[in-house]
């Protein structure tokens, strides 16, 4: 049941990147320009003005989306690797498939994303995933090997 469970989350988190993928350059940055506004806002405690919303934005902008990149598959490569584990101890050999199925579905989001309007397939954006996938694995197997005492 942990395994369906389990293979189902990563089903989940991979459908969840799709949708954000498959967003147009219109809605994609909306969404991240409200992202940006609203924590800054809250941050701030305050309410800002046109012009104040746009220095956030070009401020921030490019950390947000690429954080974005790097904490969804981050939390792909724990949900991966957690998988694998249901299969034997966290080896090798299970963090490397782990982490090639995340280049795989890093790849393959990105080839989506050159047909969506407005969007392009970025190699840079295929490493940071890919990183960040690695980051989630090798947190995971850090933790995975504290608790059995490895």
């Amino acid at each position: 049941m942990r395994k369906i469970i389990k293979f189902l989350l990563i089903i989940g988190w991979m459908i969840l990147i799709f949708s954000f993928s498959n967003d147009s350059s219109t809605v994609s940055t909306k969404k991240s320009d409200s992202v940006i506004i609203n924590i800054v806002e809250f941050v701030l405690n305050k309410d800002l003005n046109d012009i104040e919303r746009e220095k956030w934005i070009d401020f921030l902008v490019t950390p947000v989306r690429k954080g974005a990149h790097f904490f969804v598959y981050f939390v792909l490569g724990i949900f991966l690797i957690s998988f694998c584990s249901e299969f034997g101890i966290v080896s090798k050999k299970m963090v490397l498939l782990s982490l090639f199925l995340a280049f795989l579905y890093a790849c393959s989001d990105e080839f989506h994303q050159s047909f969506i309007p407005g969007r392009s397939a970025q190699i840079s954006d295929v490493l940071l995933d890919t990183f960040g996938s690695f980051t989630g694995i090798m947190i995971y197997k850090y933790i995975y090997n504290r608790i059995r005492g490895e």
